[in-house]
């Protein structure tokens, strides 16, 4: 299987490096805009042709295209390569809008062909362990999630932070969590003059009561990947940046009207989880899906979910924190 890759700024060479190491795929060509990267590329993986997009997607010999270029093009790239008869893998989120991702999905279903988004979280050994614990109620009911994602920078050009940082959080509380959100407030502010919000708060409601809350920044004066689950019985916390990123304690509140009491034991748990490097894995499924037709983990109804969600906060803060249905 033929591989095109579109884009080699900050995850495409991470995409190359991953998809030249399965034995069922060949990366055979790679498209960049910026001519100064060319140099690189030769450098790098001299067997790899870098030609124009318009050429590679018009290609009979490239079965698939991967797409790791700035969100605001998502929609019109993938749209030619589903055109042109190739499964499509898309850096995160799927695309600009909800109205642009169904037009994508509606469209790889005429074509019969793949599409699918690059939420690689989905694919981390960490990310599955805590789906396994919450699986067996080891947390007991799940009451609220509390994510902070926070560097300086990268300050995008065409998005907000929220579009930029959050699809990570929404697809993995997607993925864990088995209730969807109903409901989404969100807020932010921008403290350059694009205007584009740079920190950004986002809350999604749900009838059973459980909340979630995310905190994206480019602001940050440190980087914080944490993730903390409260439940009923235990709490959970998620750190990305850490060696064991997973710790188990065993602390919980009583939800008693007037005597609130808590359980607080210091010793934590660090479960064991696959080291696999997530980004192969997800390589591997985008392969498997096409060779067997079947739905990859991170689909295009994932992908959706995560649009919708985004779309929605968009407005909420554009409406000065508007509670927004789903």
């Amino acid at each position: 299987m033929n591989i095109g890759i579109i884009g080699f700024g900050y995850w495409g060479p991470n995409l190359v490096r991953n998809f030249k190491k399965i034995k069922s795929c060949n990366v055979t060509h790679i498209s960049e805009s910026q001519k100064n990267k060319h140099k690189i590329i030769r450098k790098l993986h001299p067997e790899i042709q870098i030609e124009s997009f318009e050429k590679i997607v018009k290609n009979p010999q490239i079965d698939a295209i991967v797409i790791a270029t700035s969100i605001s093009s998502h929609y019109e790239l993938a749209k030619k390569a589903l055109e042109n008869n190739k499964h499509v893998l898309i850096e995160k989120p799927l695309a600009d809008s909800v109205k642009h991702s169904l037009a994508l999905i509606k469209l790889s279903k005429k074509r019969k062909k793949i599409l699918m988004v690059d939420h690689t979280y989905l694919y981390s050994g960490a990310i599955q362990k805590i789906k396994t614990i919450l699986e067996k109620k080891s947390l007991g009911t799940i009451l609220y999630v509390d994510s902070i994602r926070a560097n300086l920078g990268k300050f995008q050009s065409d998005v907000n932070v929220l579009w930029d940082l959050a699809p990570h959080d929404i697809s993995i509380i997607n993925h864990l969590v088995v209730e969807k959100p109903i409901s989404v407030q969100a807020f932010g502010k921008s403290f350059v003059k694009n205007k584009l919000e740079n920190i950004g708060y986002l809350v999604l409601h749900y009838t059973s009561g459980k909340m979630v809350h995310i905190n994206c920044s480019w602001a940050s004066p440190i980087k914080i990947r944490t993730m903390i689950f409260g439940g009923t019985k235990k709490m959970l916390v998620f750190n990305d940046l850490e060696k064991n990123h997973i710790r188990l304690y065993d602390k919980n509140f009583s939800q008693n009207l007037n005597d609130v009491k808590i359980k607080s034991n210091d010793v934590f748990h660090e479960p064991k989880y696959s080291s696999k490097e997530p980004l192969h894995s997800m390589a591997e499924d985008f392969i498997k899906s096409i060779l067997t037709n079947k739905i990859p983990i991170s689909n295009y109804k994932i992908g959706l979910d995560v649009v919708k969600i985004l779309e929605a906060s968009q407005k909420s803060i554009k409406n000065k924190g508007k509670e927004i249905s789903l």
